[in-house]
């Protein structure tokens, strides 16, 4: 499905992912909300391309924190911004409601996009990381649906517990990890690309913001990786004639 645009806004899009936001992080999100107030305002689109929360434990979660970035992209959706969001690996679970609340259009884990007459291919990227063997294992079951059945009828402090946990796992299980097994197998970006006949692929996940420079269908072709907002505020700008990846002190 190809999207086009048509609003008031000027012709920018603006791709983030990776904000991992949190109630312990307050600067990120401080951060977040200033990025959707001044820059995102003025945007035609803006893409999320997943982890736009740390953890995500149901669309029934009551909390004022998630109530409160619900309403700041709600906002921005009512000033005419559009607001595509794809699911990262710590978010998956983010359903229909959330999204409704948010302003934000679901959008299938790949999608491509029609971007100043560009054909673009957007997804988080955890799958473009094959070499992961055992995180793809546990993304093929938590995707499925008895998993996920399972899950969202657990008792909302069960899952706060759990997701508490998972991450601290989480966290340990990619300290041991050697850094060339959590990003990108070169032939899997290729074969995304041939199979969507495009030259240009964007993503997050990896957290190592970066333009590639690469060969697909024998034509020069990108791979343009978002940066995470640990540190700074992360983004990347495109209007029809440039493509720039931008960042921000927290504070």
């Amino acid at each position: 499905m190809l999207h086009s645009h048509s609003n008031q806004q000027q012709d920018i899009t603006y791709f983030v992912a990776d904000l991992h936001l949190a109630q312990n992080r307050p600067d990120i999100t401080a951060c977040f909300l200033r990025f959707l107030k001044n820059d995102a305002v003025q945007a035609r689109v803006l893409y999320i391309l997943g982890d736009l929360f740390e953890a995500w434990i149901g669309d029934d979660d009551d909390s004022a924190y998630i109530a409160t970035i619900a309403n700041a992209l709600l906002t921005l959706a009512n000033t005419g911004t559009k607001i595509y969001y794809i699911h990262g690996n710590r978010d998956f679970l983010l359903g229909k409601k959330y999204a409704k609340k948010s302003g934000m259009i679901l959008l299938p884990e790949v999608e491509l996009i029609d971007l100043y007459g560009k054909s673009v291919v957007i997804m988080h990227g955890d799958t473009l990381c094959t070499r992961d063997v055992a995180y793809q294992a546990f993304r093929k079951k938590s995707r499925s649906w008895w998993w996920q059945a399972i899950m969202t009828n657990l008792p909302l402090f069960v899952r706060k517990k759990m997701a508490d946990n998972y991450r601290k796992k989480s966290a340990a299980a990619t300290a041991n990890k050697p850094q060339g097994i959590m990003d990108v197998t070169h032939e899997e970006v290729v074969s995304c690309l041939a199979k969507y006949h495009s030259q240009l692929l964007i993503h997050g996940h990896t957290h190592r913001p970066d333009i590639h420079q690469l060969r697909v269908n024998n034509k020069e072709a990108k791979r343009i990786v978002l940066g995470d907002w640990y540190e700074q505020g992360a983004w990347l700008k495109v209007t029809p004639d440039q493509i720039e990846l931008m960042n921000t002190p927290l504070v």
